[in-house]
């Protein structure tokens, strides 16, 4: 607690204009830019091979999701329609132990990872890696559906349960109890609370205070970058924060229910925004998807050749998707069911819409864009003001729709990271409703802060975090591999059997079977 009111303290003052600006008071960046410095290098430190640069922990989840896709036989092929059948509640079982449906628990791990970064990140990985890279990014969730199934399948599996039923589920239980049951506990307890740690940390930045930072900066965008906007951050922080704050006091069953709502409003809404785009644009579409695949694979990429091109489109779509980061399993735990690979299932379906549909509808939108305007790239634009200006070079009110699904996925993502932070959170402190809502309070306040400091330093720390926890995880995936493949198999000999049945056919049968007792309680 007093770690908290002196993280509370040190926000409030960075809040201020005086503190956080250079014209006058004292400057944070000096603070935190050795700190970034350090952590950047240390943990995205790169090897020279092969002339080029590769970066370890990037490999590391290359690797990853290489070895889950072999070794679970392309699950990610041959498991996707089931996935979609669990997703509608195909197999809904009511009677089930868990808080939501595979539906619910999907669209909230959707809401975390379908956030700024899918508008604002893919212009950026272009702008460093080249055209080249988009075409990583979908190899890299492509694999990464595999990874996502098992730490999924993991974190159902080797949830625990409240006193008053809500789950506790995650990377930090299925490490420290999986770890255990192999014999090695004390490695167990380090990696889980190693991994909640970084989590705690790192969700401050990714999924917090760059939502409000880019919301804010859009709404500076929208109004033209001047007036009355550009001294408000503090009240669009405060808004943000408030409803921020009163969706995730509520727990996994209210963020559930919003992110049924609004995930699918928000994606509909901007794909029919890019498919009205793309469509104005249509003559370069076959360009721009032939420029991608041929930038992957040539030395020119991002100037740095493959590797390059590479490693950036995984790193962007690992930021994104967060496979192999283990984050989303927290929020699929929670899902109803007594089949733990059944949320593996659905959960391949998450990385499939956040980066194969909605991060490459808006690499096709900013590359069309590129070919049919060559002065794009050399406009000085990047990153959220780089998407915005493809879509306004058709029509100056895309800027309104736009703005409103910036909004959406900056909320819903920093509602679902919330909930991810306060699980590490609990498993490092214990269960007390106090301290909880103290970790709400404490989120909500740099939820505020977000909109109003310079995140340059500050956020490559958090991410720099949130990807160290990588490192845990994907030594667990490995070492518990087999214990999903058995589960997985077990599971498809049981529905290719019959003894899995989906909902209407259960109820179908029980019907037939008490029919008989109802005609003979009649005669």
């Amino acid at each position: 607690m007093k770690f908290l009111i002196k993280a509370i303290v040190l926000l409030l003052a960075a809040a201020t204009p005086a503190f956080a600006e250079t014209k006058k008071g004292v400057n944070l960046d000096h603070f935190f830019e050795p700190i970034s410095n350090f952590l950047t290098g240390f943990i995205f430190y790169k090897v020279h091979l092969f002339g080029n640069d590769w970066s370890l922990i990037v490999c590391l989840l290359i690797s990853a999701g290489l070895y889950c896709t072999l070794y679970m036989g392309f699950i990610n092929i041959r498991g996707f329609k089931h996935a979609v059948s669990l997703a509608k509640g195909d197999y809904h079982d009511a009677s089930a132990s868990g808080e939501v449906s595979h539906f619910g628990a999907l669209c909230s791990a959707i809401s975390g990872s379908v956030g700024m970064s899918n508008i604002a990140g893919v212009p950026i990985a272009i702008m460093i890696g080249g055209p080249g890279a988009i075409f990583w990014m979908m190899f890299a969730a492509f694999i990464g559906m595999s990874s996502k199934f098992t730490e999924c399948t993991l974190a159902t599996k080797y949830r625990t349960y409240k006193e008053d039923g809500t789950v506790k589920g995650g990377p930090m239980y299925y490490l420290s109890q999986g770890l255990a049951a192999r014999g090695m506990e004390g490695l167990g307890k380090f990696v889980g609370k190693f991994y909640a740690w970084g989590l705690v940390l790192g969700c401050l930045g990714i999924g917090n205070m760059f939502q409000s930072n880019q919301i804010y900066n859009q709404l500076k965008t929208l109004c033209g970058n001047e007036g009355a906007i550009m001294h408000m951050g503090w009240l669009v922080g405060l808004i943000g924060a408030g409803v921020v704050g009163v969706v995730i006091i509520g727990g996994m069953k209210r963020i559930a229910a919003m992110a049924t709502r609004i995930v699918p409003v928000m994606v509909i809404t901007y794909l029919i925004l890019v498919a009205i785009v793309l469509v104005l644009n249509g003559s370069f579409i076959f360009p721009a998807i032939k420029l991608i695949i041929a930038d992957a694979f040539t030395a020119k990429a991002a100037g740095g050749g493959i590797a390059a091109a590479m490693m950036i489109g995984f790193q962007r779509a690992a930021f994104s998707n967060e496979c192999g980061l283990g984050t989303a399993a927290i929020a699929h735990s929670a899902v109803q069911t007594d089949e733990p690979v059944t949320e593996g299932f659905v959960s391949m379906i998450e990385p499939f819409i956040d980066t194969i549909v909605v991060q490459f509808a808006t690499a096709l939108v900013v590359v069309t864009t590129m070919i049919a305007v060559p002065e794009y790239v050399n406009m000085g634009l990047n990153g959220m003001p780089m998407s915005s200006w493809a879509f306004q070079r058709h029509f100056d009110f895309a800027v309104y729709p736009l703005t409103f699904a910036a909004i959406l996925f900056g909320f819903t993502c920093a509602v679902s990271w919330a909930y991810y932070g306060l699980k590490a959170f609990e498993y490092i402190v214990g269960e007390d409703p106090k301290k909880a809502l103290a970790y709400n309070l404490f989120y909500c306040l740099v939820y505020w802060a977000g909109a109003m400091i310079n995140l340059k330093y500050v956020v490559n720390i958090a991410d720099a975090l949130i990807f160290v926890v990588c490192v845990p995880n994907i030594i667990g995936l490995y070492i518990m591999a087999p214990e999903v493949k058995e589960e997985l198999n077990n599971y498809l000999a049981r529905l290719k059997s019959g003894q899995i049945l989906p909902a209407k056919e259960r109820k179908a049968r029980r019907s037939g079977a008490s029919a008989p007792c109802s005609m003979k309680k009649a005669a």
